[in-house]
Formats: C-alpha cells, sequence, structure tokens
C-alpha cells in the first residue's frame, strides 16, 4: 500500500496533468491535429480513398479474397499516408527556403540582441555591426532555416516513423495472409 505522501504526491500530479484550463488554452489544444492535416485518416479524404483502393487493387492482383484486399488496403493507406507526410515536409522547406525575407526580422531581433549583449566588452568596428545586420543567404539561409523548422520537422519525422510502422506491420499481415490462402 502506498504511504499518505506519496498519495498525496500522486493526486497534485494528477491536477496538474488534466490539460489546458483556460478557454484559450483549449482551443489551442484542440487545433493540435488540424495543424497540417496528418491525424486525419486517408479515409476521410476522398482524393486519397481513391488513390488508396487503387494502390490496393494493384497489391492484390486479380486473384485475391476480401480478407486480402483489406490487409492490402492496410498497405496503400499507410503507403499513402507516407506519401502525405514526404509532400508536407517538402513543402514547408519550399516554403520556408523560396521566401526571399526569410529570416530578416528574426536575424535582426537576434542581432540586436547579440549586440547589446557584447558590446560594452568588446569595441566592435562599423563593418562588423553592418554584417550582423545582414540576414543570412545561401548556406546560412538553409541552416537557419533548419534550426527554424527543427520542432515541425520533428513532428513529420515522428509521423513518418509511425506510418512506417504501421506499413511494416501491415505487410507483414499481408504476406500471412497470402501465404495462408496458398496466393503467390
Amino acid at each position: 500500500m502506498s504511504s499518505t505522501k506519496k498519495l498525496w504526491a500522486n493526486r497534485a500530479n494528477a491536477r496538474a496533468s488534466t490539460g489546458p484550463r483556460t478557454a484559450k488554452g483549449k482551443a489551442r489544444a484542440a487545433q493540435n491535429a488540424r495543424r497540417h492535416g496528418l491525424n486525419l485518416p486517408v479515409v476521410f479524404d476522398s482524393v486519397l480513398s481513391r488513390r488508396a483502393e487503387a494502390l490496393a487493387r494493384k497489391i492484390v492482383g486479380k486473384a485475391g479474397n476480401n480478407e486480402v484486399y483489406q490487409l492490402a488496403h492496410r498497405i496503400a493507406e499507410a503507403q499513402t499516408d507516407l506519401i502525405r507526410i514526404r509532400q508536407a515536409r517538402l513543402d514547408l522547406l519550399a516554403r520556408n527556403l523560396s521566401d526571399p525575407d526569410y529570416g530578416k526580422a528574426e536575424a535582426m531581433a537576434y542581432n540586436r540582441k547579440l549586440v547589446t549583449k557584447i558590446l560594452p566588452y568588446i569595441n566592435l568596428v562599423p563593418q562588423l555591426l553592418e554584417m550582423l545586420r545582414v540576414p543570412p543567404e545561401g548556406p546560412h539561409k538553409i541552416v537557419a532555416a533548419l534550426s527554424d523548422l527543427t520542432k515541425q520537422l520533428t513532428l513529420l519525422d515522428r509521423y513518418e516513423r509511425r506510418t512506417l510502422s504501421r506499413r511494416k506491420f501491415a505487410i507483414r499481415a499481408f504476406d500471412a495472409a497470402r501465404q495462408q490462402s496458398g496466393m503467390r
């Protein structure tokens, strides 16, 4: 049995772990899954659903029973999700890297902070100050964009890993069912 102290600690943790309490926090949390639409199952999007069905028919071929078709459909849904995730990643990177003004405001704010912190310690020459005002270009822009987008890219990576795992298990189940039914 738990001690009284442990019981109170557990209750305090449970009260602290109940999610957002304010209306603004609840509204923001309610939109988390909609941010990029990747939580939406393929069957709820008619275009993606048709693509998954066509891919499932290709996977099964001509000789397939309903059970094998359902397993092929699971593979096709996972593959369709994988394509969606990879396209979302490409769109995110393309949108940020193709923006000619990307990083200007952020660079200016960051550099202003940096200059005010180090100014008392170093006698900066005007050319160095001017260099700090220039927004990132070329490879520096890519590095800045990737570092800014790390959180979003990490989320996409997590979705991709889950989808790859889902596809792997669907393929295993499909192969087992096909071997059982004598299909090749």
